[in-house]
């Protein structure tokens, strides 16, 4: 035998092998991935703004390390035209629940649902109209971002009528939106409210970037906030809103994030960066996806309905991190705390862009 044909044999039998391994290796993971739960999340963006796509994340992530779940995140991108079959393509596949968030993808789980009845579906940050089609395997989680924007306003209005360092003699605070919707106008009427429950005199200034994703956008906004007096802002933009963070860092003012707790997303990279963040209002759309695997898991989750998580229920909240306790004064902590002990009491009811 030539050393062509043993090199040639030899190549031949390296491959079987490998082949062979690969199958077993294969079913090994097949036959331990059986009698879980698969769910799969699809992101209508993409990964990496330290806020609402990233906390949906960790939503699956806990899941996968607490609850033992099949798990996969899929970024579907900012084209709009993807979406759609993306979503039909996962709901084709083999997963037990298909997670479609906000209000741009509504439309698209409320056709391809009912098309699934062995599917299960999750949507987030919207509701799909359970009036209008056969829905009963969807479940819809919407969040009480009124309740702690009114936190987040009573505690710029404090900032802002302080003697804190970053803060200046004008009784102006900032908002800046992603797009004029109804869900970032919930945090606005909040935000609005709650400043004016501390004081009537201080002046919310309002932009709206017309994005999710334009940072430089969002940066331009912010600087343009702080330019007519405004000493801390609250960002509800998504990626937009990082735009606003380095806008503060860039003046040295005073900003608030959003859903994630932007402080500790960023203080291992940029520490000066995250000491302008004052604290975060939290979205907790990662804890809202993990206790809706979990009670699928147990056998508990109402499909076919909405649920509202409040400041009660966990779904919403002000981030209490330590740069929090360092740049809020002990008094507006605490004064913070009465407030929210107030709006879950029903003593304090705060307006909503929804019209309930």
């Amino acid at each position: 035998m030539n050393k062509f044909k043993r090199v040639l044999i030899l190549s031949v039998i390296t491959l079987m092998v490998l082949s062979t391994m690969s199958v077993f290796a294969g079913g090994d993971k097949e036959a331990a991935d059986e009698g879980k739960v698969k769910v799969v999340l699809y992101v209508n963006g993409t990964l990496g703004d330290k806020s609402f796509f990233d906390s949906a994340a960790r939503g699956i992530d806990q899941a996968v390390k607490e609850l033992g779940i099949v798990g996969k995140i899929v970024e579907g991108g900012f084209d709009s035209s993807r979406w759609e079959p993306d979503i039909l393509q996962l709901a084709e596949g083999d997963w037990d629940i298909v997670i479609a968030g906000t209000w741009q993808l509504q439309e698209f789980v409320e056709k391809i649902a009912p098309n699934h009845p062995e599917k299960k579906f999750f949507t987030y940050d919207t509701t799909v109209n359970y009036a209008n089609a056969n829905l009963g395997n969807v479940y819809s989680i919407l969040y009480s971002q009124n309740e702690a924007s009114f936190l987040t306003g009573a505690l710029a209005a404090m900032i802002t009528t302080s003697d804190l360092p970053l803060a200046n003699t004008d009784k102006v605070i900032g908002f800046l939106g992603g797009m004029d919707i109804p869900v970032i106008n919930d945090f606005k009427v909040g935000f609005e409210e709650g400043a004016a429950y501390i004081d009537p005199e201080v002046k919310v200034l309002v932009m709206y970037a017309g994005s999710f994703s334009d940072s430089a956008k969002g940066k331009e906004l912010t600087l343009a906030m702080f330019d007519q007096g405004a000493d801390i802002t609250f960002n509800v933009a998504g990626q937009v809103g990082l735009g606003g963070i380095d806008a503060a860092k860039e003046q040295n003012k005073y900003t608030l994030g959003v859903d994630s707790d932007q402080y500790m997303e960023f203080v291992e990279t940029d520490a000066e960066k995250a000491s302008h963040i004052v604290t975060s209002m939290m979205k907790n759309v990662d804890y809202s996806i993990f206790r809706g695997i979990e009670m699928h898991i147990a056998g508990t989750l109402k499909y076919g309905e909405a649920e509202i998580l409040d400041i009660e229920k966990g779904g919403v909240g002000l981030a209490d991190n330590e740069n929090y306790q360092k740049v809020a004064t002990a008094e507006m902590r605490a004064k913070i705390d009465e407030i929210a002990k107030k709006i879950t009491s029903g003593e304090i009811k705060v307006g909503t862009a929804f019209g309930q």
